[in-house]
Protein backbone atom coordinates (compact mmCIF):
# COMPACT_ATOMS: atom_id res chain seq x y z
CA UNK A 1 0.00 0.00 0.00
CA UNK A 2 1.73 3.14 -0.79
CA UNK A 3 0.99 6.87 -0.08
CA UNK A 4 -2.08 8.74 -1.65
CA UNK A 5 -0.33 11.78 -2.87
CA UNK A 6 -3.78 13.21 -4.31
CA UNK A 7 -5.44 12.38 -1.16
CA UNK A 8 -2.65 13.34 1.10
CA UNK A 9 -2.33 16.80 -0.81
CA UNK A 10 -5.90 17.41 -0.51
CA UNK A 11 -5.53 16.75 3.70
CA UNK A 12 -2.64 19.45 3.70
CA UNK A 13 -4.22 21.78 2.40
CA UNK A 14 -7.74 21.71 4.03
CA UNK A 15 -5.16 21.82 7.36
CA UNK A 16 -3.56 24.66 6.52
CA UNK A 17 -6.79 26.47 5.18
CA UNK A 18 -7.97 25.93 8.63
CA UNK A 19 -5.41 27.28 11.05
CA UNK A 20 -6.32 30.91 9.18
CA UNK A 21 -8.55 33.12 9.87
CA UNK A 22 -10.41 35.77 7.64
CA UNK A 23 -9.67 38.84 9.56
CA UNK A 24 -5.86 38.45 9.99
CA UNK A 25 -5.76 38.45 6.46
CA UNK A 26 -7.74 41.35 6.19
CA UNK A 27 -10.89 39.29 4.56
CA UNK A 28 -14.42 40.36 5.21
CA UNK A 29 -15.90 38.14 7.88
CA UNK A 30 -19.69 37.90 5.79
CA UNK A 31 -20.99 37.45 9.49
CA UNK A 32 -22.44 34.55 10.75
CA UNK A 33 -21.01 31.31 12.01
CA UNK A 34 -18.60 29.16 9.14
CA UNK A 35 -19.81 25.59 8.69
CA UNK A 36 -15.64 25.46 8.61
CA UNK A 37 -12.97 26.70 10.46
CA UNK A 38 -10.23 29.07 9.09
CA UNK A 39 -10.62 30.40 4.99
CA UNK A 40 -13.06 29.15 2.50
CA UNK A 41 -11.71 27.86 -1.03
CA UNK A 42 -12.76 30.81 -2.50
CA UNK A 43 -11.38 33.45 0.06
CA UNK A 44 -7.88 31.23 -0.66
CA UNK A 45 -8.17 31.54 -4.54
CA UNK A 46 -8.62 35.73 -3.80
CA UNK A 47 -5.30 35.69 -1.56
CA UNK A 48 -3.31 33.51 -4.04
CA UNK A 49 -4.70 35.51 -7.64
CA UNK A 50 -5.91 32.35 -8.85
CA UNK A 51 -9.45 31.25 -9.91
CA UNK A 52 -11.16 29.32 -7.77
CA UNK A 53 -11.74 26.08 -10.40
CA UNK A 54 -8.07 25.95 -10.89
CA UNK A 55 -7.50 25.85 -6.66
CA UNK A 56 -10.27 23.27 -6.17
CA UNK A 57 -8.42 20.95 -9.08
CA UNK A 58 -5.44 21.38 -6.76
CA UNK A 59 -7.09 20.88 -3.80
CA UNK A 60 -9.05 17.89 -4.89
CA UNK A 61 -5.47 16.39 -6.80
CA UNK A 62 -7.33 16.42 -10.37
CA UNK A 63 -3.89 16.65 -11.70
CA UNK A 64 0.12 17.27 -10.41
CA UNK A 65 0.81 19.33 -13.32
CA UNK A 66 0.60 22.77 -11.57
CA UNK A 67 2.69 25.39 -12.19
CA UNK A 68 5.77 26.75 -9.87
CA UNK A 69 4.11 30.12 -10.24
CA UNK A 70 0.22 28.75 -9.18
CA UNK A 71 2.02 26.73 -5.97
CA UNK A 72 4.49 29.95 -5.00
CA UNK A 73 1.31 31.64 -4.72
CA UNK A 74 -0.92 29.47 -3.04
CA UNK A 75 2.27 28.98 -0.64
CA UNK A 76 1.94 32.25 -0.03
CA UNK A 77 -1.70 32.98 0.73
CA UNK A 78 -1.56 29.75 3.00
CA UNK A 79 1.78 31.45 4.68
CA UNK A 80 3.72 28.01 4.18
CA UNK A 81 7.32 27.85 6.35
CA UNK A 82 9.94 26.51 4.25
CA UNK A 83 9.28 22.67 4.76
CA UNK A 84 5.46 23.23 4.27
CA UNK A 85 6.28 24.67 0.97
CA UNK A 86 8.87 21.99 -0.32
CA UNK A 87 6.49 19.19 0.99
CA UNK A 88 3.82 21.08 -1.07
CA UNK A 89 5.91 20.96 -3.75
CA UNK A 90 6.74 17.52 -3.50
CA UNK A 91 3.37 15.93 -3.68
CA UNK A 92 1.73 18.97 -6.34
CA UNK A 93 4.15 17.87 -9.51
CA UNK A 94 5.19 14.86 -11.31
CA UNK A 95 8.10 12.41 -9.74
CA UNK A 96 11.09 12.28 -11.89
CA UNK A 97 12.82 9.24 -12.34
CA UNK A 98 15.49 10.93 -9.57
CA UNK A 99 12.57 11.25 -7.17
CA UNK A 100 11.73 7.68 -7.22
CA UNK A 101 13.77 5.09 -4.83
CA UNK A 102 13.81 1.30 -5.83
CA UNK A 103 15.61 0.44 -2.47
CA UNK A 104 12.94 0.96 0.10
CA UNK A 105 12.45 -2.43 0.19
CA UNK A 106 15.94 -3.18 0.95
CA UNK A 107 17.58 -2.73 5.04
CA UNK A 108 19.24 0.41 5.60
CA UNK A 109 23.24 -0.20 6.25
CA UNK A 110 25.36 2.26 8.41
CA UNK A 111 29.17 2.16 7.61
CA UNK A 112 31.89 0.86 9.74
CA UNK A 113 33.42 4.03 9.87
CA UNK A 114 30.21 5.76 11.44
CA UNK A 115 29.52 2.67 13.81
CA UNK A 116 33.32 3.72 14.64
CA UNK A 117 32.26 7.65 15.30
CA UNK A 118 29.19 6.62 17.37
CA UNK A 119 31.13 4.05 19.47
CA UNK A 120 34.26 6.72 20.30
CA UNK A 121 31.47 9.19 20.90
CA UNK A 122 31.48 8.47 24.85
CA UNK A 123 30.43 11.66 26.81
CA UNK A 124 27.06 12.47 24.86
CA UNK A 125 24.45 10.40 23.57
CA UNK A 126 24.76 9.93 19.51
CA UNK A 127 22.36 7.74 17.54
CA UNK A 128 21.52 7.30 14.09
CA UNK A 129 18.10 7.27 12.62
CA UNK A 130 16.94 6.32 8.98
CA UNK A 131 13.46 6.20 7.00
CA UNK A 132 10.41 5.54 8.83
CA UNK A 133 12.19 6.49 12.44
CA UNK A 134 14.02 3.44 12.51
CA UNK A 135 17.04 3.73 14.94
CA UNK A 136 19.97 2.33 12.69
CA UNK A 137 22.54 2.58 15.30
CA UNK A 138 23.69 4.27 18.45
CA UNK A 139 26.20 4.01 21.37
CA UNK A 140 26.01 2.81 24.91
CA UNK A 141 25.07 6.52 26.31
CA UNK A 142 22.14 6.71 23.87
CA UNK A 143 20.55 3.49 24.98
CA UNK A 144 21.09 4.40 28.91
CA UNK A 145 19.41 7.12 28.48
CA UNK A 146 16.47 6.19 25.91
CA UNK A 147 16.07 2.27 26.11
CA UNK A 148 18.76 -0.48 25.31
CA UNK A 149 18.22 -0.54 21.53
CA UNK A 150 20.32 -3.95 21.25
CA UNK A 151 17.49 -5.91 23.78
CA UNK A 152 14.75 -4.92 20.85
CA UNK A 153 14.34 -7.38 18.27
CA UNK A 154 15.40 -5.35 15.13
CA UNK A 155 12.48 -4.78 13.53
CA UNK A 156 11.24 -3.00 17.32
CA UNK A 157 13.75 -0.41 17.20
CA UNK A 158 11.79 2.21 15.98
CA UNK A 159 11.49 5.22 17.61
CA UNK A 160 7.62 5.99 16.64
CA UNK A 161 7.05 2.88 17.92
CA UNK A 162 8.62 3.55 21.16
CA UNK A 163 7.28 7.13 21.40
CA UNK A 164 3.74 5.83 21.08
CA UNK A 165 3.45 2.18 22.10
CA UNK A 166 6.40 2.24 24.93
CA UNK A 167 4.60 3.39 28.78
CA UNK A 168 8.18 4.04 29.77
CA UNK A 169 8.37 6.80 26.92
CA UNK A 170 5.85 8.93 28.53
CA UNK A 171 7.89 8.92 31.83
CA UNK A 172 11.15 9.77 30.15
CA UNK A 173 10.16 12.79 28.10
CA UNK A 174 9.21 15.94 30.61
CA UNK A 175 6.67 17.01 27.57
CA UNK A 176 5.74 13.77 26.28
CA UNK A 177 3.12 15.17 23.71
CA UNK A 178 5.63 17.65 22.44
CA UNK A 179 8.17 14.42 21.75
CA UNK A 180 5.11 12.49 20.26
CA UNK A 181 4.17 15.51 17.36
CA UNK A 182 7.55 15.99 16.34
CA UNK A 183 8.04 12.10 15.81
CA UNK A 184 4.68 12.52 13.91
CA UNK A 185 5.63 15.23 12.06
CA UNK A 186 8.84 14.06 11.24
CA UNK A 187 7.48 10.76 10.40
CA UNK A 188 4.65 12.22 7.54
CA UNK A 189 7.61 14.21 6.21
CA UNK A 190 9.60 10.89 5.92
CA UNK A 191 6.34 9.43 4.40
CA UNK A 192 6.03 11.58 1.81
CA UNK A 193 9.91 11.22 0.60
CA UNK A 194 9.29 7.84 0.00
CA UNK A 195 5.50 6.94 -0.81
CA UNK A 196 6.19 3.63 -2.27
CA UNK A 197 7.65 2.33 0.94
CA UNK A 198 5.64 -0.48 2.23
CA UNK A 199 7.69 -0.03 5.30
CA UNK A 200 6.19 3.65 5.49
CA UNK A 201 2.47 2.14 4.94
CA UNK A 202 2.95 -0.54 7.65
CA UNK A 203 4.12 1.27 10.33
CA UNK A 204 1.18 4.27 9.73
CA UNK A 205 -1.01 0.88 9.76
CA UNK A 206 -0.30 -1.07 13.12
CA UNK A 207 0.59 3.04 15.04
CA UNK A 208 -3.35 4.07 13.62
CA UNK A 209 -4.56 0.89 14.97
CA UNK A 210 -3.00 0.82 18.04
CA UNK A 211 -2.74 3.90 19.41
CA UNK A 212 -5.75 6.68 19.72
CA UNK A 213 -2.92 9.42 20.26
CA UNK A 214 -1.19 8.80 16.99
CA UNK A 215 -4.14 9.29 15.25
CA UNK A 216 -5.20 12.23 16.68
CA UNK A 217 -1.84 14.04 15.94
CA UNK A 218 -1.31 12.53 12.77
CA UNK A 219 -4.85 14.07 11.52
CA UNK A 220 -3.14 17.47 12.33
CA UNK A 221 -1.06 17.23 9.31
CA UNK A 222 2.16 18.77 10.85
CA UNK A 223 5.43 18.81 9.56
CA UNK A 224 8.80 18.85 10.87
CA UNK A 225 12.58 18.03 10.13
CA UNK A 226 14.89 17.24 13.05
CA UNK A 227 17.64 19.51 12.95
CA UNK A 228 18.06 20.88 16.23
CA UNK A 229 16.78 21.33 19.59
CA UNK A 230 16.08 20.38 23.50
CA UNK A 231 14.54 17.87 24.92
CA UNK A 232 14.00 17.54 28.81
CA UNK A 233 14.41 14.03 29.77
CA UNK A 234 13.49 12.13 33.63
CA UNK A 235 15.66 9.45 33.78
CA UNK A 236 15.12 6.78 36.71
CA UNK A 237 18.16 6.96 37.39
CA UNK A 238 20.01 10.18 37.31
CA UNK A 239 17.23 12.40 37.80
CA UNK A 240 16.27 15.52 34.75
CA UNK A 241 18.47 16.36 31.96
CA UNK A 242 17.83 19.03 30.10
CA UNK A 243 20.17 17.85 26.71
CA UNK A 244 20.31 20.26 23.33
CA UNK A 245 20.58 17.80 20.27
CA UNK A 246 22.04 18.36 16.51
CA UNK A 247 21.47 16.52 13.89
CA UNK A 248 24.01 15.96 10.85
CA UNK A 249 22.11 14.61 7.85
CA UNK A 250 24.93 12.23 5.68
CA UNK A 251 25.57 13.71 2.45
CA UNK A 252 25.75 10.38 0.96
CA UNK A 253 22.64 8.55 2.10
CA UNK A 254 19.78 11.79 3.39
CA UNK A 255 17.91 8.90 4.64
CA UNK A 256 20.49 8.58 7.54
CA UNK A 257 20.84 11.51 10.40
CA UNK A 258 23.14 11.35 13.02
CA UNK A 259 21.64 12.89 15.86
CA UNK A 260 23.87 13.71 19.06
CA UNK A 261 22.98 15.43 22.22
CA UNK A 262 24.63 18.47 23.57
CA UNK A 263 24.69 19.66 27.35
CA UNK A 264 24.94 23.38 28.63
CA UNK A 265 28.91 23.22 30.66
CA UNK A 266 28.21 23.62 34.49
CA UNK A 267 24.85 22.85 34.48
CA UNK A 268 23.06 20.17 36.74
CA UNK A 269 22.42 18.50 33.09
CA UNK A 270 26.38 18.33 32.68
CA UNK A 271 26.64 16.27 36.30
CA UNK A 272 23.33 14.06 35.55
CA UNK A 273 24.95 13.21 32.19
CA UNK A 274 28.11 11.86 33.25
CA UNK A 275 26.36 9.98 36.75
CA UNK A 276 24.60 8.28 32.98
CA UNK A 277 27.65 7.93 31.41
CA UNK A 278 29.59 6.32 34.29
CA UNK A 279 26.47 3.76 35.22
CA UNK A 280 26.26 2.79 31.47
CA UNK A 281 29.81 2.24 31.55
CA UNK A 282 29.34 -0.21 34.24
CA UNK A 283 26.73 -2.03 32.41
CA UNK A 284 28.75 -2.40 29.75
CA UNK A 285 31.87 -4.33 31.88
CA UNK A 286 29.10 -6.21 33.83
CA UNK A 287 27.99 -7.02 30.42
CA UNK A 288 24.62 -6.45 31.31
CA UNK A 289 21.73 -5.69 29.55
CA UNK A 290 19.04 -4.63 31.42
CA UNK A 291 16.77 -2.42 29.66
CA UNK A 292 14.84 1.37 30.99
CA UNK A 293 11.74 0.04 29.39
CA UNK A 294 8.22 0.14 31.35
CA UNK A 295 5.15 -1.72 30.72
CA UNK A 296 3.10 -1.50 27.60
CA UNK A 297 1.47 1.44 27.47
CA UNK A 298 -2.52 1.69 27.13
CA UNK A 299 -2.02 1.92 23.57
CA UNK A 300 -0.25 -1.51 23.13
CA UNK A 301 -3.27 -3.18 25.29
CA UNK A 302 -4.28 -5.98 22.47
CA UNK A 303 -1.32 -4.47 19.75
CA UNK A 304 1.73 -6.70 18.62
CA UNK A 305 3.99 -4.20 20.53
CA UNK A 306 7.31 -6.24 21.16
CA UNK A 307 8.33 -3.60 23.35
Amino acid sequence: MALDRRAELGEFLRSRRARLRPEELGLPGYGGRRRVPGLRREELAQLAGVSVDHYVRLEQGRTLHFSEAVLDAVARALRLDTVEREHLYRLARPWSDTDRTDDTDRPQRVRPGLRRLLDSVTDVPAYIVGRNTDVLAWNHLAAALITDFGALPPDRRNLARLVFLDEGMRSLYADWPGKAADVAAYLRLDAARHPDDPGTAALLAELSAACPEFREVWAEHRLKDKTHGRYVYRHPVVGELDLGFETLRLPDDPDQALIAHTVEEGSPSETALRLLAAWAQERVEDGGRAARGGAPSACAVGAESGL
